[in-house]
Parts: C-alpha cells; structure tokens; sequence
C-alpha cells in the first residue's frame, strides 16, 4: 500500500550538485527512519545517509561533508543535496525506510536494516 518513489537523478557533472527527493505515501512518513543507498555496477548496497525519525542524521564517510540529508514530515519528503560531486558518486540511488516501532535504532548504514524500498534513481557524476 505504502510507496516508495525517487526523482532527481541525472547526468551532472563533476563538483556540480543534485538534489534527489524520496516521496513516500501514507500517514506515518513521520515515523519512518528513512535513508539513501548507493549502488554501482559490481558492487554491493552501500548506505550513504541516513535519518531517523527523530531528525538525527548520519552519513558515509565517503560523502560526509559534501551531502545534507533531510525530511519534510509536512510533505512525506526525504531529500539528499549533493554537493561537490565525483565520477565516484556515479550510482543508482535509492531510497529505504524502516518503521521507528520495529527497530528503535534508525541511523544504521546497512541496507539489511530497512525493509522498505524504492526503486531508486540513476545518478551519473563525469569526470
């Protein structure tokens, strides 16, 4: 019932800066953890930002400083500014959410700990 949908992706180039957004149905965004995952052709799920549902935030260490992750619980929106961009940032991007009443923690970077998933959007970063 619940969805799950990314836009924002595109080709850019490198240092340049996109702003993806992850919308999610329903009447409980708010009590979401939600998070952006990466993936690039050959390689695993790897969790890039992540928030909880109480606005605390954590980041990868490969984009800290560079990515600001945030909600808007008034428009069931979850965004990624990406800033500074490299070729190595070049992934599917997609966006995961697990309820707060299922797991109490909500900033884990594994993609194992969140149930729910979009099905992401194609991020191209060149050199």
């Amino acid at each position: 019932q619940v969805t799950v949908v990314e836009s924002g992706g595109g080709l850019v180039a490198a240092g340049g800066s996109l702003r993806l957004s992850c919308v999610i149905s329903g009447d409980f965004f708010s009590t979401y953890h939600i998070g952006w995952f990466r993936q690039a052709p050959g390689k695993g799920r790897e969790g890039v930002a992540v928030i909880d549902a109480g606005g605390n935030e954590n980041y990868a260490d490969s984009v800290k400083g560079r990515f600001t992750i945030s909600r808007d619980n008034s428009k069931n929106t979850l965004y990624l500014q990406m800033n500074m961009l490299k070729p190595e940032d070049t992934a599917k991007y997609l966006c995961a959410y697990e309820s707060r009443y299922y797991k109490a923690y909500g900033l884990s970077l594994e993609a194992a700990d969140f149930r729910f998933w979009g099905q992401g959007t194609q991020v191209t970063v060149s050199s």
